[in-house]
């Protein structure tokens, strides 16, 4: 059968260690590691180089080596340079209180309810609130993605009309990228 590669180029400035399926990646920016369910395939470190192998050839071998590929190349990019995501508050009916509380976002006053609604922080997540815009920065984009994601959907409205009611907290900025 015939082996497949990806090669994945490490730059000068990042560290890699490799510990069986345990990889970290130390740079500028911070620190990223992971543990990686490598059955069947082979991660090895040499040349400034990453390389990924596997010996056998089937689709589900090739799926899962291009999805470890993938966040490996998140990974070096993160401590290269650090992901950002921004919400923005969005209240029409009744003026929203957002707050930040140690690892918690906190929402008072949501559609005036009495209850306040949370978001959880992940950590290594930095969290900055300016105004009516959320800035969440991080080196690891799963944790930066998860974050804005916990505090989108924390405002969530179930039972009423979505085209009408559109208060909430919305992502505008994904990782350097503008949503339209």
């Amino acid at each position: 059968m015939k082996q497949i590669k990806k090669i994945i180029d490490v730059p000068t400035e990042v560290n890699v260690h490799i510990e069986g399926s345990l990889v970290k990646i130390k740079g500028p920016h911070g620190e990223n590691s992971r543990i990686f369910k490598l059955i069947g395939m082979n991660l090895e470190h040499s040349n400034n180089q990453l390389i990924l192998s596997t010996a056998k050839t089937t689709r589900n071998f090739k799926k899962n080596l291009n999805s470890i590929a993938a966040h490996l190349k998140n990974m070096i990019k993160g401590v290269l340079e650090i992901y950002v995501y921004k919400l923005k508050i969005c209240s029409g009916h009744f003026p929203m209180n957002v707050a930040i509380d140690k690892n918690e976002i906190v929402v008072k006053n949501f559609l005036g309810e009495k209850i306040p609604r949370r978001a959880l922080i992940l950590p290594g997540v930095k969290v900055r609130l300016d105004k009516d815009i959320i800035t969440l920065e991080s080196s690891d984009k799963e944790k930066a993605g998860q974050t804005a994601a916990n505090i989108e959907s924390s405002t969530r409205i179930t039972d009423k009309d979505r085209r009408v009611f559109m208060d909430g907290i919305w992502m505008i900025e994904k990782a350097g990228k503008e949503l339209k």
